[in-house]
């Protein structure tokens, strides 16, 4: 791309906004600045919007989660988040879907899916831009942006256009296959941001070594766990895979486990007390061995391995109610606390977003605008506020999307 040089305008902008990306954040923002009264487009490079959406959820897109809060967010500027989220809620968008007659449902802590398809939502979102009057080009590519005395002119595949705002909402770096590229943190780049490094979250664990063979051929198995990385934790199942381990609880931690930095990664595999469960199994099934007794309370499979793997310092073989202090007390150290060590992630190939991004403390976080170039907004994935997972991200990429549009509304 060029430098951001600023050169004289010819003529008025076509559009008020141009919006980079057609994923969640890009397409809320349109509909929004559009039914204010914007004259808005959107450049979206692949062949068609919201794709990242339509994927989502199984393909029933988890869309928001009613519990949503700054404390369910990473970045390195946690309180960025709080305006955007404090002004466009759950309940907003929720009162949007209910509008189009989208069904959904609660799956669990608050997490909202529809109830038939994720293509209900990109289909609502670009129903609004077309009453909004927003236009959609996809398949189109940005080759240069320059700022003018009145905003943007932008080099498209599709012809020269020029807008007086600028909204940078093409997402992070996850699942390249859906056409994840980093060029929004080259536009950040370009104009003189910061962009924090980048690393894959919500990403299942790898395994190798010992960890690989002894447990790689239990591949499908799912167990409930706490998963904790230093002061961390979530709660929730783990899915054994030939590659390693995934499942909500995995990708919850992955967000926050790092390789090489000291903090261990350690797994409750009785999440609901192991101290309660020793008790209980001292009261009513002495006459079990620990192995046998393992096998009534985890997974048989997952059991029978455990106890061939660490048989002798739990004492596997040994009646419950013939075990030592000692024995005990290392059964339950490897129940509460089983430490594992990954050899590393999937990686972008299958993260579900993307960690760091534009730093946001040159970001105003009640309008999304930069504090470096006026007319100039960041939206969404790419920037450093990642979500947990179960619709946190989706409700930032709503709540931020908005926050542009108001903004920009109240300026034209």
């Amino acid at each position: 791309m060029n430098a951001a040089a600023i050169s004289e305008p010819s003529s008025a902008p076509d559009f008020h906004v141009a919006i980079i990306g057609g994923g969640a954040a890009g397409l809320m923002c349109a509909l929004t600045a559009g039914h204010s009264g914007l004259r808005v487009v959107v450049l979206e490079h692949a062949n068609r919007v919201g794709k990242k959406i339509l994927m989502s959820g199984g393909g029933r897109c988890n869309f928001t989660n009613t519990g949503t809060s700054p404390a369910n967010f990473i970045s390195a500027n946690p309180h960025f988040c709080k305006s955007a989220l404090a002004r466009y809620r759950p309940a907003d968008f929720v009162a949007l879907v209910e509008k189009h007659g989208i069904r959904y449902h609660e799956k669990e802590l608050g997490q909202l899916f529809c109830d038939d398809s994720s293509k209900q939502i990109v289909k609502m979102l670009t129903d609004e831009c077309d009453q909004a009057g927003v236009r959609i080009l996809t398949s189109t590519q940005v080759q240069a942006i320059t700022q003018t005395e009145l905003g943007f002119t932008l080099a498209t595949s599709a012809g020269p256009l020029s807008a007086g705002k600028l909204v940078i909402a093409t997402g992070g770096l996850s699942i390249p296959a859906m056409g994840a590229t980093g060029f929004g943190y080259d536009i950040a780049r370009q104009f003189g941001h910061t962009v924090l490094p980048t690393r894959a979250g919500l990403v299942p664990l790898t395994l190798s070594g010992s960890y690989s063979e002894q447990f790689a051929e239990l591949s499908g198995l799912s167990l409930a766990v706490r998963a904790s990385v230093a002061r961390t934790n979530f709660e929730n199942a783990m899915l054994i895979t030939h590659r390693g381990l995934s499942g909500p609880a995995m990708l919850q931690i992955s967000s926050y486990w790092q390789s090489g930095t000291g903090a261990p990664l350690v797994l409750n595999l009785l999440p609901d007390g192991v101290t309660e469960a020793l008790r209980a199994a001292q009261r009513s099934k002495g006459h079990l061995s620990v192995a046998d007794w393992l096998a009534e309370i985890l997974p048989k499979r997952f059991a029978q391995r455990f106890s061939e793997v660490y048989g002798e310092a739990i004492g596997a073989r040994t009646k419950i109610a013939e075990c030592s202090k000692a024995t005990l007390t290392a059964l339950a150290n490897h129940l509460s606390a089983w430490p594992i060590v990954p050899s590393g992630t999937e990686g972008y190939r299958t993260a579900e977003v993307t960690l760091g991004g534009v730093d946001t403390t040159e970001i105003s976080s009640s309008t999304m605008e930069s504090k470096r170039v006026q007319g100039l907004y960041f939206i969404g994935e790419v920037l450093d506020v990642t979500g947990h997972l179960g619709g946190y991200n989706f409700q930032m990429a709503w709540a931020s999307g908005v926050a542009a549009a108001r903004a920009m509304a109240s300026n034209l």
